[in-house]
């Protein structure tokens, strides 16, 4: 065994493509819900222990693993990694590969002997559309890791977890070049943070335009991403957001199933099957925030975390 990825969440992809001898991927959202404590991500990339839930250990997203190694799934991530000759990284401009990719290499900057292994691949498309034929027209290329590279992760990643997103923003007066992807990344993770006008972030902004248009379906909302214009979350946690725009104290939006009201988070297909019965349409409220004439925040709660802050 030589080569060894490890990849976000389409890391399963690579794997049918046959990329790599083997692929680990990883499925931390970081763009959602409070951040993991420093103690819970050492543990997850740590050696597993007796009582590990599979949930909670690295080695539990593996495309398969090979009999001659599977005994190494026992390991911690970087002494796993000094199993191969070459370490990959794969991760697509999607915000949340991007800090998945800036916590791996902060993780791994104080150990020199994996960090001569790393190989950063520079991929400027959605890894979820590769097909199990190959790369086919797609280029990747190939940069070795650095202490640019390392020094830029560990100072984004940092301040990511600051508990202000001021850290964040000043990062953009810095020179990010040594990982290309990372400055598009932030500038759609800062576009979330609640607009000054409307108390809203953009996903959300951008949900009640698509519904003023007249997109009464759910659909469009959590799948036409071109349309939409933005990809920080995925369709879970779209439909948070959409919950939030109905069913507040003043909700902006009609037509939502009231069945998401009591429905567990976990039951995500009684939650699919509210979402295709609803018939969306804006309240007179709704259009006063479309207009940016009147502020969400200031009728509705919200609870929400942006990296360390709440």
């Amino acid at each position: 065994m030589t080569r060894l990825i490890l990849a976000g969440d389409s890391g399963p992809n690579l794997f049918r493509a046959n990329l790599a001898d083997l692929v680990v991927y990883f499925c931390s959202r970081f763009v959602w819900g409070p951040l993991p404590s420093a103690d819970k991500l050492a543990s997850y990339l740590g050696a597993r222990l007796p009582d590990y839930r599979p949930a909670d250990h690295w080695s539990t997203y593996v495309g398969r693993w090979p009999a001659a190694i599977k005994p190494s799934k026992d390991l911690g991530l970087l002494e796993f990694c000094l199993q191969f000759e070459t370490v990959e990284l794969w991760f697509d401009p999607a915000p949340n590969n991007q800090l998945q990719l800036i916590w791996l290499l902060d993780y791994f900057r104080p150990h020199p002997e994996v960090v001569a292994r790393l190989r950063l691949r520079l991929v400027d498309f959605d890894l979820a559309d590769i097909p199990p034929t190959g790369l086919g027209k797609w280029k990747v290329q190939d940069i070795g890791v650095t202490a640019a590279e390392l020094e830029t992760a560990s100072r984004a990643w940092q301040a990511y977890r600051a508990a202000t997103p001021e850290a964040c923003l000043a990062l953009l007066a810095t020179d990010l070049s040594a990982l290309l992807l990372l400055r598009p990344a932030l500038l759609e993770l800062l576009a979330e943070l609640p607009s000054s006008t409307t108390g809203l972030g953009a996903t959300e902004m951008r949900m009640l335009e698509l519904i003023a248009w007249g997109f009464a379906n759910t659909n469009p909302l959590f799948h036409f991403r071109t349309l939409r214009g933005t990809r920080v979350f995925d369709e879970s946690e779209l439909g948070y957001l959409l919950d939030g725009l109905a069913h507040g104290p003043r909700p902006a939006v009609a037509g939502l199933d009231d069945e998401l009201r009591t429905l567990e988070k976990s039951n995500h297909r009684g939650r699919h099957e509210a979402y295709r019965r609803s018939r969306l349409s804006l309240t007179e409220f709704g259009k006063a925030v479309v207009g940016h004439r009147e502020d969400f925040s200031r009728h509705n709660p919200i609870d929400r975390w942006w990296g360390g802050t709440r």
